[in-house]
């Protein structure tokens, strides 16, 4: 079974088990669509769901209590892949483009994406030479996205500006 990370888990948040949840979907809300998630591969039910201030709080089957929720501190938070909902046109998840090689618009090979941290404008982590070197995902800079290639197009013009080299 194929997974999608969604979040992570922050912390207990009050005395009947809830979870702080830190989400890594466009939307908290989108949070709402899901039945069940995967804390380490471990099934939970989905009992309630509420978003404040672009956290998801989860009271999940199995963690009654504050004591249980602070033993998934840190944890990631899973779905099947087959569970997710659908992207509208040109988007894309997380999950599909980490490795991904990243060229420049002259087709020099600049390094490869290891992590996104998402944000208003994501900003993207790449290992090129041994070193990481951060970027905004911002409009300008990334030209194209192509997942069934694996290769995420920049300019390399505005990316020289905008990296953190």
């Amino acid at each position: 079974m194929s997974e999608l990370i969604v979040g992570t888990v922050l912390k207990p948040q009050g005395i009947r088990g809830e979870l702080k949840i830190k989400p890594f979907t466009d939307s908290a809300e989108t949070f709402a669509e899901f039945k069940r998630v995967f804390l380490d591969g471990e099934e939970y039910k989905i009992l309630s769901v509420r978003t404040v201030e672009g956290f998801v709080y989860l009271g999940l089957r199995g963690v009654p209590d504050r004591n249980a929720a602070e033993l998934l501190r840190g944890r990631q938070v899973t779905i099947p892949r087959e569970e997710a909902p659908g992207l509208p046109e040109g988007s894309y998840y997380i999950a599909d483009i980490l490795g991904s090689e990243i060229v420049s618009n002259e087709g020099e090979m600049l390094g490869v994406l290891k992590d996104i941290t998402p944000s208003s404008t994501d900003v993207y982590t790449m290992s090129a030479n041994g070193r990481d070197v951060l970027f905004p995902a911002a409009k300008g800079v990334v030209i194209e996205v192509d997942v069934a290639a694996r290769r995420i197009t920049v300019d390399k013009k505005r990316w020289l500006e905008v990296a953190v080299l």
